[in-house]
């Protein structure tokens, strides 16, 4: 038995760990986001003991310098610091764009001993990094500082709000070991490594074999599971740390724990989608495969005329079904019920909304979250992916990005 509590403050509860931000005016503060004048735009998480280190990243063939520079390092390398920067993705920017981060290192080391420091970066693409910009935060970060609020703000983009959680988990034996994370996402979110930056540290004493392992399984049910628009970035980045100060552990209480603090950071994310104003689950269950049901349930997240149809908060099956049947899954409309939460919006038997229905239709459209199933009526597999509506603000916000 063991019990998973949320406690507040973010990485600042974990063991051994410290982070905070500083501002050096690399970044205008986007219209419209969460973004403040004293928010910082580079970001460290340093720990005490060096850590093992497990991350996943990108889909994205042409993946950012940060990541490039993390992969150099030997398998099973350990760490004790993670640098983080906004405004700048420090993609695309070729061999110049490592050697820019061993340059920003270099300059870190004559003040912090680091061990096998990384990096990672959100913003623009194409751009190299301002090096003396992001140097000169080295002499305002208080590296000794529990500033997981202001981390969690500095890596935002065109986040509305800080995106931080932590839980404790307490075992069976009375021991007990904390785990928290920061993240931050809100376009380009695609479940294909949804873009997004997420950092996770946890003083449980875990091996690093299971690191590996869990991280994945836990990415598999969270942010690849998450739509916003579509589009899958250069940089996205899941990291988790383990300095293993608090000598507690258990596999399945350490993964229940991770599942639920990614899968409540996804959500987090989708519902800060730029300009969105509903999150909805799409299930499709009784299908031949979980590869068709897989496939279907991210098709219909992904849609960006079912996005729009969640929009004008319009019940218009059809857009579900045409989605469903464009997938390339076996499927057949005799077979195929939807239902908007509890209300059957179709079947074999009720082709046509009547005015009940869709009255009822659009009550629950109006909600801020509401599921839609659809059973394919052939199978036995099922697969739920999340998405979110798109407004005219996510087209404003794109439009004007680099502004």
């Amino acid at each position: 038995m063991f019990k998973i509590d949320e406690i507040k403050n973010g990485l600042d509860t974990v063991q051994g760990f410290y982070s905070g931000s500083a501002n050096v005016g690399m970044r205008t503060n986007p219209a419209n986001s969460g973004i403040s004048d004293i928010d910082g735009d580079v970001a460290f998480i340093r720990s005490e003991e060096a850590c093992d280190i497990s991350a996943v990243f990108t889909s994205n063939t042409f993946q950012a310098a940060p990541i490039k520079h993390y992969q150099k390092y030997p398998k099973g390398f350990q760490t004790n610091f993670v640098l983080i920067n906004a405004k700048n993705a420090n993609a695309m920017t070729g061999e110049k764009g490592i050697e820019d981060i061993e340059t920003i290192f270099s300059t870190l080391k004559q003040k912090q001993n680091i061990l096998n420091p990384v990096m990672s970066s959100t913003g623009v693409i194409g751009y190299r990094l301002p090096i003396d910009k992001i140097t000169s935060a080295f002499d305002a970060l208080d590296f000794n500082g529990h500033n997981s609020h202001q981390a969690a703000r500095a890596i935002m983009t065109t986040d509305s709000f800080k995106k931080e959680l932590a839980y404790t988990v307490t075992l069976e034996d009375g021991s007990s070991f904390n785990i928290a994370a920061i993240c931050k996402g809100a376009g380009m979110i695609n479940p294909a490594m949804a873009t997004m930056l997420c950092f996770v540290a946890t003083d449980a004493d875990i091996p690093k074999d299971d690191m590996d392992a869990v991280l994945l399984a836990s990415t598999e049910q969270s942010f690849n599971r998450i739509s916003v628009d579509g589009d899958t970035s250069t940089n996205d980045t899941v990291m988790l740390l383990a300095n293993k100060t608090s000598g507690s552990y258990n596999k399945e209480a350490f993964s229940q724990a991770l599942n639920k603090l990614m899968f409540e950071l996804a959500m987090m994310i989708l519902k800060d989608g730029e300009g969105a104003n509903k999150l909805v689950a799409f299930e499709v269950k009784g299908a031949i495969s979980q590869e068709d049901a897989k496939k279907a349930s991210m098709a219909l997240s992904n849609s960006l005329l079912v996005k729009t149809a969640l929009f004008g908060e319009d019940p218009n099956w059809g857009r579900i079904a045409s989605t469903i049947g464009a997938s390339g899954i076996a499927c057949n409309d005799e077979t195929l019920t939807i239902h908007y939460d509890d209300l059957l919006i179709y079947s074999h038997s009720f082709r046509e909304l009547d005015k009940a229905r869709e009255e009822k239709a659009y009550a629950i459209m109006k909600q801020e979250s509401f599921k839609v199933t659809c059973d394919i009526g052939l199978g036995e597999k099922s697969f739920t992916s999340y998405g979110c509506d798109l407004s005219y603000e996510y087209v404003k916000i794109n439009a004007e990005y680099r502004t």
